[in-house]
């Protein structure tokens, strides 16, 4: 905080930025008199004038010649003895005497006698006290003492070479303390210093004593401003009323939001002035002004782009959420930004406002859009790792142009590489397609599978239009649906034969899910639920053609009891209605266990199985879950309980559920948790694991 020179009357001005600590402030300005008068109180002719004129004749000594040095020091020699030779620097014969030689000089060092003396690595040991500061600490709103000790040089040293060393460091507090009281309305504060030794020779007493003095407050409270719409916009919103003391925080946020008002409210250019407060010394008033520039009201006019382009102004108008002649509102446009760097096409990205002169609706004027673009590289490389007890090692990796198709139309060419599956595909994927969020996609796979259930090779093309959650939008309602085409070739469990023969199946069906989401995070939530439907409708033709509904129901709660603790659990529930087991595909049918499913048992092992005791899959599912997360850092642990089956049968009947128990480890990232489950099922049967491992992003649920 500045402080001031000036005082009239028991008035100062101080600064607009009211001395927070650690803020930049500007300078205070005094309400000064006018300079004195620089003209002198008599010329210099008339002091010539005034003056008589001295010459020899009147003064004999003024026409004498001056003697010289030698002639001086003659007179000072007494009677009897030699003048001193003549030296030739400065007359002075000690000044020609040369030094005596270096090895003649001796230097004995000082030592101290008895407990003065100490070892050079010595530190002086003292404590701070603060005193007088009792009425502040009531008053205060913040955490005064707590601010100052984080802050203090004294406390956060500790220690110190030598009194110097303390007294700066205390000068440096004293400084601080001003600060942070000058913040909190004390602005006449006085903070004074000693130092003294206890009788007790314990350590150094360094006090600070502090004189407060008056808490200004606020006597007035005005604003300089053009007429608004409504025309309590910024009064509402400068939320400072007067008799509050004048504490920086509060008139900082109190402005903060004047100026997220204005532009929110159809005023893009507003700005606010330097504020100015008056400081009354003997009263303890504070007067305070804030200028404010309204500038026009606006409406939205057109989007321009400009830039290295990654697509044009109509694409940029498809993301806005707001059309021409509405009234501008500056969220609307961040939302937009936003919307931008979604897209990843940019390595930067502006939107700025900018006036147009043109008349809009209501009497405001339009304003345009300007978005400087700069593009990207289109290309991304990314892959992903997991492991599963029973599943193995599977590894994918995708390479995809984001913008090959303008706007936003994006190749994708994936690869997943596992110890029991691998595939290949090709997808278009178009995004913002018509309309914001909206995706179509058209994808084309070949997989092929080898568990213990079946082995397939599979042929898959499909189409699907989604409304989807995006790490920075997650949406409450999501939707997709679609259709596909199938063809397999597959080994499946011929009951009557009692043998595993080939099958070849086509399968045409639709696809259609919702889900509501209300958690607090995408990839992480800590509080809030999820539920989601599946439905797929299908039609497989083999000797006649089989309908049958696939249909899933998944709900998942988060609940945080502390700060570092969350329970979490999940429930789902599936079956296909419509078509006896052997009739349906068996890459078609609903298995249970691994590391998405039930821990503690291997993938695809919980279910009905064939006289091999090898798992064929069933019509129905019911799995639960229950964790307990906790976080310290970026690490964490995680306890679990699964439990579930699955039935031949079209429903489940919750019979012969099978339970795993372990414990996780998580990695926290910006882009989600890696996951290590190890996990051991109860009541273990012949042929299952006893330890069973899974690796992955994510949190299980």
């Amino acid at each position: 905080m500045h402080k001031v020179t000036g005082k009239q009357g028991g008035v100062v001005r101080i600064l607009a930025a009211l001395a927070l600590a650690g803020l930049h402030t500007a300078p205070l300005c005094a309400q000064s008199q006018p300079p004195p008068s620089e003209e002198p109180i008599i010329t210099d002719q008339e002091f010539e004038a005034a003056v008589p004129p001295v010459t020899a004749e009147d003064d004999p000594e003024l026409g004498r010649s001056l003697e010289s040095i030698d002639e001086f020091e003659r007179k000072l020699t007494p009677q009897g003895e030699a003048a001193p030779a003549p030296s030739p620097v400065g007359q002075d014969a000690e000044l020609a005497t040369p030094l005596p030689p270096l090895e003649t000089f001796r230097a004995e060092p000082v030592v101290f006698s008895g407990a003065a003396v100490a070892p050079q690595d010595a530190e002086i040991v003292y404590r701070v006290d603060l005193n007088g500061l009792g009425e502040v600490v009531a008053a205060s709103e913040r955490d005064l003492l707590g601010e100052f000790f984080r802050l203090s040089l004294l406390r956060t040293k500790g220690k110190a070479r030598n009194t110097t060393q303390i007294s700066s460091r205390a000068g440096e507090d004293v400084l601080l303390l001003k600060k942070l009281l000058a913040a909190d309305g004390w602005f006449d504060a006085q903070v004074r210093t000693r130092i003294d030794r206890p009788a007790d020779q314990g350590p150094l007493v360094v006090a600070l004593d502090v004189m407060p003095g008056k808490r200004f407050a606020f006597s007035t409270i005005s604003v300089t401003a053009a007429p608004t719409l409504p025309p309590d916009l910024i009064s509402r919103n400068l939320e400072l009323a007067t008799g509050q003391p004048v504490i920086a925080e509060r008139v900082l946020a109190a402005e903060a939001k004047v100026a997220l008002a204005l532009p929110e409210n159809g005023y893009p250019f507003a700005e606010l002035g330097t504020r100015d407060v008056l400081l009354d010394q003997d009263t303890g008033a504070a007067a305070y002004t804030l200028p404010v520039t309204v500038g026009p009201r606006g409406t939205y006019g057109a989007i321009r782009s400009e830039g290295n382009e990654a697509f044009g102004a109509d694409h940029v108008q498809t993301l806005a959420r707001f059309k021409a002649g509405e009234l501008y509102d500056s969220r609307m446009v961040d939302d937009l930004r936003q919307a931008l760097i979604a897209t990843g096409l940019f390595r930067a990205i502006a939107v700025e406002p900018t006036r147009t002169g043109e008349a809009g609706p209501g009497g405001t004027e339009q304003v345009d859009l300007v978005v400087k673009q700069e593009a990207g590289p289109p290309r991304v490389i990314a892959a992903t790792a997991g492991y599963g007890t029973g599943e193995g090692f599977r590894v994918e990796a995708s390479w995809t142009h984001r913008n090959l198709f303008q706007p936003e139309g994006a190749l994708i060419v994936s690869g997943l590489v596992g110890t029991l599956e691998q595939s290949a595909g090709v997808t278009f994927r178009r995004s913002n397609a018509g309309r914001r969020d909206r995706t179509f996609e058209l994808a084309s796979e070949l997989h092929h599978a080898s568990t213990e259930a079946y082995s397939a090779y599979t042929g898959r093309l499909a189409a699907r239009i989604s409304y989807d959650s995006t790490p920075i939008w997650q949406k409450r309602l999501t939707y997709a649906y679609g259709a596909q085409l199938i063809g397999t070739d597959e080994s499946v469990f011929d009951p009557r034969l009692r043998i595993r023969q080939r099958r070849t199946y086509a399968i045409a069906g639709l696809t259609g899910q919702v889900g509501w989401d209300m958690t607090d995070s995408l990839l992480d939530p800590t509080r809030g639920f999820r539920l989601t439907a599946l439905v797929e409708p299908e039609g497989a033709l083999r000797g006649g053609f089989t309908p049958y509904a696939r249909v899933r129901l998944d709900g998942s709660a988060y609940y945080r009891v502390a700060e570092n603790i969350v329970l979490a659990g999940r429930v789902r529930a599936a079956t296909i209605q419509g078509a006896e087991l052997d009739r349906i595909a068996p890459s078609r049918r609903i298995y249970a266990g691994g590391g998405g499913s039930v821990r503690g048992f291997a993938y695809q092992q919980l279910g009905p199985r064939d006289i091999n005791n090898d798992p064929t899959g069933g019509r129905s599912l019911n799995e639960a879950a229950f964790e307990v997360r906790y976080r310290f850092g970026d690490y964490g642990v995680v306890g679990f309980v699964d439990v579930g089956q699955s039935y031949a049968k079209a429903l489940p009947d919750f019979s012969d559920l099978r339970v795993g128990v372990g414990l996780g480890a998580r990695i926290y990232t910006n882009f989600g948790p890696m996951r290590l489950d190890v996990a051991t099922p109860l009541r273990r049967r012949p042929g299952e694991s006893r330890i069973n491992v899974y690796v992955s992003i994510g949190q299980a649920f």
